[in-house]
Parts: structure tokens; C-alpha cells; sequence
């Protein structure tokens, strides 16, 4: 049957004739074949597309194309420039070129700190220390740059945290240069040129002799351990300029590993220390005094009028105080010794705290001071104050008087003769830094200028001002100090070779007293008078027979030796 349908259509089209069957329409007739599969195509009509389904897709696809030209116009015309400047940006790269930061350098051109270039190019320089113990609490430390964790620096500058390294910052650090890089697509260098150069911090010369403050610091530390004083601090100053050759504190902490900051055992010794190695006693620590006080009390006596030079007070070791309420008590205050019959010049020599018992609260006879007159001439010295040093950190003292008593005891009552006492010679709230001390006495050796001490070279401040004390009345306090050298409490420092006028003080601590401040305070030469020391060692047992004379002496005989133009 297929057969004569197939022969009749090709006859039909042969003859030109329109078939009134045609093929598709007899193959698509196959309901009837077997294994008839819809799902396989077989059989079905293919309808043609509508106008309507090609309007639709004609309008999706306009949209899609406007959607584009419009985000297009909003790239290359609203926003065409700031995206032109971000491109130059991720093709033209900044980076740092870090400034090289100051060198620190003694008075005779050592380094105290430096910088050493890093090994990894465009990283920051390394900041080295003084390998030397006795400078570092007096150099401090820095903290580095520092990157964030995609590599890129959030702080582009060293930072001072102590000491000179933090007094000085803005000096000592520069200002940082800028490099261009230009990269390709794969970031790649392409090329580089720097479009500001980095500015050297300057150089700072300070006044310290790190040799001196080296031989200050290892003497007290060697002290320290073999008679267990808790700390100490020493202080060497110009009388004339007020410039420091050595600003000493013991204990101290090490720059290098504070700026490293990899040595976590050394760092967490530090702060768990109770002693404090952050702390510069020599400006910014306050102990009781104890007898380096008795040269300013003389000073009052004798502007006062009250006593005569030459008129001798005799200790039998002791004093005793009768209550004036109640005649049958009566309060003992001890000497250190019975000195017997003693001037002022001897009784600064021997350090007679009886002597001083009568010219600063009055002993039978023998007008005292007072304390208000006490006050008077504490506060001529200017012990209160702090000494103007151009260090952070520095801290002033205290002279007690009736009005401290009734704030810091309120319990105790009123102001007792007792006080006064106690005051006169340096005890009871009495405070004051080492380099006050060694400004004050440096005052005694001038002639009465207050300096202002500096650290750095060639900067001499304005003093402080000057004390009204005559001469001839500092020239007998300078003859007692000399005496106490030669033959008295001071005569570790007599030296063939340099003369050395001195004074020194042992301040009792606490209510059993069984701990002392040792002190020394004084100047060279003699005769013509240059240079000014104070130093005290820290909280020793009171047995204890040796203390900060014998430190002194050991930096003296490093100066006769090491330093013979400081002595002539």
C-alpha cells in the first residue's frame, strides 16, 4: 500500500499537479505504529512562534541591553574620572621610605643609641642600645611601626616610650619619604621613583659621661646584692651650668629588650619586679633624706643670727623632752653618737644630730629655728619642687610643717617640739629626690645659684633663682663638709688626688627603724668647686656599715684616673 502511494505522489509531481496529500502528513499519521513513543518526538505537531512570544522576548532583550548602557554611562561619564583615579591607584603603588631616626651621643661622643639598616629592603630600620649597663633607663625605648595583618603599616612612626627616646621623640624621629611603584596586571614592579625624599632625625648630644654613669650604676649594683640594699640612685651635675654627667637608677630595665620585645621572660621580670626598674629615681623617686638636710638648717641658723659659728653644743648622745602637760614624763631622743662639745663646723663633720636638735626646735638655753623657719629655708632650697630637668616624669618632695601633719596624721594631733625635731635632721615626712640634692648642694658650692639641670649639650636653662645666703656664711658650711671629708662621716671620700667636700645622711625607715637610706651628697675640687654628686642606696639593713660613700668613692677614683680634666 505504501508502495502505490509513494509511485502515485511521484507521478502527481512530475505532472505539475498540487498533491492533495502530502508526505509530512502521512508520516506524522502513525498513531498506529508499534512501540509508539511520544516522548521520543514521534508524532507531534511543531507549531510555529507567535508574533506575541517574539514581542516578549524582542522587549527581555531591549531591557537587558538598556540595563547594560545605562550602568555604562554610569561607569564612563557620572563616575568615568574617580574610577580613572582608583585605576591609577591599583597601577601606581606608595610606599614608605622610613626616616632614619636620630643618634643619642654622650658629652664625649659615644653612642648611647643608634641604627643599624635592616637586612629586608624598605623595612625599618633596627634601633641598638649601649650594650653597657647604666644607661638604659636613661635612654628608654621605642616601639616600631607597626603592620597590620595584610602586610600594610597602620602606623608609619617610631614612637618614643621612655626616657630620651621619649622626651626627644619629635626630634629624634624625622619625617618619612614616599616611593612610587608602578605594577602590572600581575602585579608585577614595573617601574619605581620616590616622590619625596625621607628627613634624618637629629642627632641629640647630652651632657651624660657614660663612663661615669656606668662606674655609678655597677658600684651601686654591686652594693645592692652584697648588703641587700633594695635600690639606688646617683646624680653627677655641672654647679655652674647645671648640666648632668650621670643620672643613675638601680635597678634598671635593658632598652634593647624593651625595643625588640622578644624576650617575654626578661619583660615579665620587669613588671612583676616590686622594685620597679621603670622608675628613674634619680628624678622621679623621693626618699627621707635623714642628714643631708643639716647644711641647709645651718644655713638658716646662721642667716637667722640665731647661733654663733663657734659657740659648742654638747651631746651626751640624747636629749630628753619633758611634757609640758604632765612633768613626770618626758620623751628621749637619741643621738647616732655622743659627740661631746661640738661647733658648727664640727657638728656637720660628725653629723651631731643634738646640734641640730637645739638650732632647729631650741635646747635650754639655745634658740631654735622653728618650724616655720624650718620651712623658710627648706623652701628657699626649694625641696618641694621639682628642678625643672628637661625628662618626663620628675617628681617633687616634701618639708612637713603643722598644715602636712594635720592632713597626712590627723590622728596624731597637733604639731609637737618633737616634730621639729625630728624634722630638722631630716626625718618625719622630710622627702626629697636625688636630683634636688645634688642642685641644692651644688647651690652651697656656687655661692647660692639654683641651676636648672639639663641633659642635653649647649642648652643651659635659666636657674631657678638664687638664695639669699651671704658668703661668708656659705663659707662656713663649706668648711664643715671639707672637715667631714678629712676627719669625719664623709672620710671614704678623701682622696689624695682631688678634694672632695662632702655630706652624709642616715635616714631611719619605718617604726622599728631596722632599715635606712644611706646618702651622700657633695662636690669637687674643693677649692674651686666644678661638679655636684648626691646619691643614696635604697631601704639597707641598719647594721649595715657600708653604703653610698663607698659607691661615691669608687666613681671618684674612676674620675681621678678616667677623667683628670674634671679635677683640675
Amino acid at each position: 500500500m505504501i508502495t502505490r502511494l509513494v509511485r502515485s505522489l511521484k507521478r502527481m509531481f512530475r505532472s505539475g499537479r498540487e498533491p492533495h496529500v502530502f508526505p509530512e502528513d502521512v508520516l506524522m499519521d502513525s498513531h498506529n505504529l508499534p512501540q509508539f513513543d511520544t516522548y521520543q518526538c514521534e508524532g507531534r505537531l511543531v507549531s510555529p512562534i507567535t508574533e506575541k512570544t517574539l514581542s516578549l522576548f524582542a522587549f527581555i532583550f531591549v531591557l537587558i541591553a538598556g540595563v547594560y548602557a545605562s550602568r555604562l554611562f554610569y561607569l564612563q561619564v557620572v563616575y568615568g574620572d574617580e574610577y580613572r583615579d582608583q585605576s591609577e591607584i591599583n597601577r601606581l603603588r606608595q610606599s614608605i621610605i622610613f626616616a632614619e631616626r636620630g643618634t643619642i651621643y654622650d658629652r664625649n661622643g659615644e653612642k648611647i643609641a643608634w641604627n643599624e639598616p635592616s637586612t629586608v629592603p624598605g623595612e625599618v630600620f633596627k634601633r641598638m642600645y649601649r650594650e653597657a649597663s647604666g644607661s638604659h633607663v636613661l635612654a628608654g625605648y621605642i616601639s616600631y611601626p607597626t603592620k597590620d595583618a595584610n602586610g600594610y603599616y597602620y602606623r608609619e612612626d617610631y614612637i618614643g616610650d621612655d626616657g630620651l627616646e621619649a622626651a626627644f621623640n619629635t626630634e629624634l624621629s624625622g619625617i618619612n619619604g614616599v616611593n612610587i611603584l608602578e605594577t602590572d596586571a600581575l602585579g608585577n614592579i614595573v617601574s619605581e621613583g620616590r616622590i619625596r625624599l625621607p628627613e634624618p632625625g637629629q642627632d641629640l648630644h647630652t651632657t651624660i659621661d657614660v663612663g661615669i654613669q656606668e662606674k655609678m650604676y655597677e658600684g651601686m649594683k654591686n652594693l645592692a646584692e652584697q648588703v641587700n640594699f633594695r635600690a639606688g640612685a646617683g646624680v653627677m651635675i655641672d654647679v655652674n651650668t647645671g648640666e648632668v654627667l650621670a643620672l643613675a637608677s638601680y635597678p634598671e630595665f635593658n632598652s634593647q629588650v624593651m625595643t625588640d620585645r622578644s624576650d617575654v621572660d626578661a619583660i615579665r621580670s620587669y613588671i612583676q619586679d616590686d622594685r620597679n626598674p621603670f622608675l628613674n629615681r634619680a628624678y622621679a623617686g623621693v626618699f627621707t633624706p635623714g642628714s643631708i638636710v643639716k647644711p641647709f638648717m645651718a644655713l638658716g641658723a646662721l642667716h637667722e643670727d640665731i647661733i654663733d659659728p663657734m659657740k659648742q653644743i654638747y651631746s651626751a648622745g640624747s636629749i630628753t623632752i619633758r611634757n609640758p602637760y604632765n612633768p613626770e614624763l618626758s620623751t628621749v631622743i637619741h643621738d647616732w653618737r655622743a659627740h661631746g662639745w661640738t661647733d658648727m663646723r664640727r657638728a656637720l663633720a660628725v653629723s651631731s644630730n643634738v646640734y641640730f636638735f637645739a638650732v632647729g626646735g631650741g635646747l635650754d638655753d639655745q634658740e631654735g629655728l622653728g618650724i616655720t623657719r624650718i620651712n623658710k629655708y627648706m623652701n628657699m632650697f626649694q625641696f618641694e619642687k621639682e628642678t625643672g630637668i628637661n625628662l618626663p616624669g620628675e617628681v617633687g618632695g616634701a618639708v612637713p610643717d603643722p598644715e602636712w601633719k594635720a592632713t597626712t596624721f590627723p590622728q596624731d594631733g597637733d604639731w609637737r617640739l618633737g616634730d621639729t625635731y625630728n624634722t630638722a635632721i631630716g626625718q618625719y615626712g622630710f622627702s626629697a629626690t636625688p636630683i634636688r640634692a645634688a642642685v641644692n648642694v651644688a647651690a652651697i658650692a656656687n655661692g647660692g645659684t639654683l641651676v636648672t639641670p639639663t641633659i642635653l649639650k649647649d642648652v643651659h636653662a635659666k636657674p631657678q633663682g638664687d638664695v639669699e645666703i651671704t658668703e661668708s656664711e656659705f663659707q662656713i658650711v663649706r668648711e664643715g663638709m671639707r672637715q667631714a671629708v678629712l676627719d669625719g662621716t664623709a672620710r671614704g671620700l678623701n682622696l689624695y688626688d682631688v678634694e672632695v667636700a662632702g655630706k652624709t645622711g642616715t635616714a631611719e625607715l619605718g617604726t622599728a627603724k631596722d632599715d635606712v637610706n644611706s646618702w651622700v651628697i657633695g662636690y669637687f675640687p674643693y677649692e674651686n668647686p666644678r661638679y655636684a654628686f648626691a646619691m643614696v642606696m635604697e631601704r639597707g639593713p641598719r647594721s649595715n656599715l657600708v653604703g653610698a660613700t663607698s659607691v661615691m668613692r669608687q666613681v671618684m677614683e674612676f674620675i681621678v684616673v678616667n677623667r683628670p680634666e674634671y679635677i683640675k
